[in-house]
């Protein structure tokens, strides 16, 4: 039997850290549908959509936008800077997904995965905005009321960058004796590449790792195919590489990709990758597809290594979870991804 040079892809270890679920899908209690679509940010904009539609008091604050279109900034600048009939119908969605979010949080919380967990951070692009960060204090709250022993904590990393940074953790050890490495976070809009620096030297959990160099492509605004997704996926690697050759960093021969689902051991995909650009899910093989892109680093071919996305932001976050025994994110955008540590 052949020895494995390398950690599986999706690994559950992680330098004194375990990873007890991911991408757990709870089915509605009506069959309607997943537990945690209902805390969405999708979710959200329905909440305003029907708070636009039925509820209003005043004229309409944001015209005959569609719901769907109005920007994070336009309804921060309704709930902020608003006469109090226009905030009025977004303090109404905010409350009404924080109830919402408190209804999820009870579901996972029962969840054997879940046991025991003393605190669950919000990630993903959701908490970045006002109205977002609102729902989340305004569902802590609610759930101190209840005497539920669970605190919500917003990702204090950018949320651009948390999934790149948190591969620090998961770094197979050749990795860690190199300075730098190129990550990736694959979403259902965006595609963010970076060359990171992990400084593991300075702190132990990658707390002060940072990203030297990064890219991003809307992809969502392009509707690319597979091929198309995956070429240009390897082109902005590609150009980071020769940045990191320019700039002199000590770049080690590895990616790490985060990517909604479910992650097999050999790379493959078996479930939640319904929101990329195509069907990226088995019997694709996304670490073959895009190392046949790449260039060398170095004299080697690049190790590609995928892990979930939820995974990998949540573990960004590490370093202010040392005193939980047991912890969890919830990642809010599109969908939302989820993942629950314990400390070992």
């Amino acid at each position: 039997m052949t020895t494995p040079t390398h950690p599986p892809h999706g690994a559950l270890q992680a330098q004194g850290l375990r990873v007890d679920s991911y991408n757990l899908a709870l089915v509605r209690a009506d069959g309607d549908g997943f537990v945690g679509d209902l805390a969405s940010q999708t979710a959200f904009r329905a909440l305003l959509d029907e708070a636009r539609s039925h509820q209003r008091t005043a004229k309409d604050p944001f015209g005959k936008t569609p719901t769907a279109d109005v920007g994070k900034r336009a309804i921060d600048m309704v709930l902020v800077g608003g006469d109090a009939d226009a905030a009025h119908l977004v303090h109404m969605a905010v409350e009404a997904h924080a109830q919402r979010l408190v209804e999820v949080t009870r579901c996972f919380l029962a969840q054997p995965e879940w046991q025991d967990v003393e605190a669950i951070v919000l990630g993903g692009g959701f908490p970045e905005s006002h109205f977002g960060a609102l729902a989340i204090r305004r569902a802590d709250r609610l759930l101190r009321n209840a005497r539920v022993k669970v605190r919500l904590r917003i990702l204090d990393r950018d949320p651009d960058k948390a999934a790149l940074l948190g591969w620090s953790s998961l770094l197979p050890e050749p990795v860690r004796r190199h300075d730098a490495f190129l990550a990736v976070d694959i979403g259902g809009t965006n595609i963010r590449c970076g060359l990171v620096e992990h400084r593991l030297e300075k702190a132990g959990e990658g707390q002060k790792a940072r990203v030297l160099e990064h890219m991003q492509w809307r992809h969502a605004d392009d509707a690319p195919a597979r091929g198309e997704a995956i070429a240009r996926l390897a082109g902005m690697l590609n150009g980071l590489n020769a940045q990191a050759r320019t700039l002199g960093v000590d770049l080690a021969p590895f990616i790490g990709i985060a990517v909604p689902g479910k992650i097999e051991p050999d790379g493959k995909i078996s479930q939640g990758a319904q929101n990329l650009p195509g069907d990226w899910e088995m019997p694709f093989d996304l670490p073959a597809a895009l190392g046949a892109h790449l260039d060398r680093i170095g004299r080697r071919a690049p190790q590609v290594l995928l892990h979930n996305d939820a995974v990998v932001q949540g573990l960004s976050q590490r370093h202010a979870m040392r005193k939980h025994k047991r912890w969890g994110i919830f990642t809010i955008g599109t969908g939302l991804g989820n993942a629950s540590y314990s400390r070992v």
